[in-house]
């Protein structure tokens, strides 16, 4: 049977693997890559707390709207996300973090 540890413990699982990403990679893309998995470990996180938790059916509905609206911002944020790398990628011919330094003068 599956309970809400199982669901915790994958949860922390995916956003340590994430944390590493942003921490440890250099390129853009995969740093971005690394913040959408924290996400879903988040939305992992809330739907076993939801699915275990003993709420009324309106606070269900409440959590599964909060869900929807985290996957909602996730996918605008990388949408502005590829759209800043692309720019970034046409004017210094780079996506790696270390050498991209448009704030310097």
């Amino acid at each position: 049977m599956i309970e809400l540890a199982h669901f915790q413990v994958l949860g922390a699982a995916l956003f340590a693997i994430g944390l590493y990403g942003v921490l440890a990679r250099r390129n853009a893309v995969l740093i971005l890559m690394s913040i959408e998995l924290m996400l879903s470990a988040v939305n992992i996180n809330l739907i076993g707390y939801a699915a275990f938790v003993d709420f009324t059916e309106a606070q269900r509905a409440l959590g599964q709207v909060l869900i929807i609206f985290v996957i909602t911002i996730a996918a605008a944020e990388l949408a502005l996300a590829i759209a800043i790398i692309l720019r970034l990628y046409r004017n210094r011919s780079t996506v790696n973090a270390d050498e991209i330094n448009l704030m310097k003068f």
